[in-house]
This record gives structure tokens, C-alpha cells and sequence, in this order.
């Protein structure tokens, strides 16, 4: 069976991240992609177009099944995307629902461009996105009508790509910017 089979029968004939039916054909998911079906899925034309250039953010909402996928190359391609469009709230709403093992994941961000900003807290440790900080001042949120206090838990942060001393979470439902000289790390 000839690996674009074998992808064809593991998703039924259907693109594996939107579900369609139409120009469909296999994609090395990188960077150690070896034409076979552990390291390949089943896309279609517009799939594997909008990998390779622009995203048009709506395409992807079909990530909120897809993500689920218990294929590991159609998991790291969820996680991908969702990466690239974090700017939209409901991507970044996935991407925090998201759970990969630890090898998925490294497989996943060995495909991502290596961030060159640096997060620091008030006492210099390195943050991660995904970390748990507390905050260490009581901060008034501009245009939210109230106050993060001090020793609140911000759990899942957010970098913020190209400013070192931002970064983002969610405090009282609300998703904030707040500034990494007010936080330490858990």
C-alpha cells in the first residue's frame, strides 16, 4: 500500500485539518519528514497552499475538530497553525485547549521559527508560554473596570512575539497585557 493509500484510509478519504474531499494528496509534515505515513497526512489543495503562504484565519476554524486528531503529524499541523493565528482569540482559545506529549510538542516547535525575544519576571527567570505566573502588584486594568490584585495566578500565559516585557493571560474571564516586571514565575 503506497503511503498515499494508507493516508487515504486512515481518514477516509477526507483532508485530515478541514475535512474536505476535493485535490487531495499527501504533506511531509517537517522538519524530519520521511514520505511515510507517521510523518505525513492527508491534505487538501487549500490546506497545504495556506501552510505554505498566507493563512485565511476562517479556513482553519475546522481546527476545533481536527486537533483531536490521535495521528501525531496531523496534531503538530493543528498545533502549527494555531501558533500562526494566536492573534484571533478563538485560535488562541484552541491553542490553550490543545494537549500534546512531549515529543509531539518538540516535533511541533522544531517547525517554528525560534522566537529571539527573551521573557523575563521581576527576578530574571525565563518564561514560557504555558507558565503559571502570580502577580505581584495590584494592577488596575484600563477599560475593564477593575483591579488584578496582587497574588492572583495567571496560569497559561502568552508571550507577546516582538515586546520582552509583555506578555498576555487571562485574569477575572478577561484576556490582559500585563507587563513581565510585575510578574514572577510559580
Amino acid at each position: 500500500m503506497t503511503t498515499e493509500e494508507t493516508l487515504a484510509a486512515r481518514s477516509g478519504d477526507t483532508c485530515e485539518l478541514c475535512a474536505a474531499t476535493d485535490a487531495l494528496g499527501p504533506f511531509d509534515v517537517g522538519p524530519d519528514a520521511d514520505g511515510t505515513p507517521a510523518t505525513s497526512a492527508l491534505l487538501c489543495q487549500t490546506c497545504r497552499t495556506q501552510i505554505e503562504a498566507e493563512p485565511e484565519p476562517n479556513h482553519w476554524r475546522a481546527l476545533s475538530s481536527s486537533m483531536w486528531s490521535e495521528h501525531a503529524p496531523v496534531q503538530v499541523l493543528a498545533w502549527r497553525m494555531l501558533d500562526r493565528l494566536k492573534d484571533h482569540d478563538w485560535a488562541q482559545s484552541l491553542l490553550e485547549m490543545l494537549y500534546l506529549d512531549d515529543a509531539t510538542m518538540a516535533w511541533a516547535q522544531a517547525g517554528v521559527a525560534e522566537d529571539t525575544v527573551i521573557h523575563r519576571d521581576a527576578n530574571g527567570a525565563q518564561l514560557a508560554a504555558g507558565d503559571t505566573v502570580v502577580l505581584i502588584k495590584d494592577l488596575p486594568v484600563k477599560g475593564a473596570g477593575f483591579t488584578a490584585k496582587r497574588g492572583t495566578a495567571v496560569r497559561g500565559i502568552s508571550l507577546v512575539a516582538d515586546n520582552a516585557g509583555h506578555i498576555e493571560g487571562r485574569v477575572e474571564g478577561q484576556r490582559i497585557v500585563i507587563l513581565t516586571a510585575f510578574v514572577k514565575k510559580k
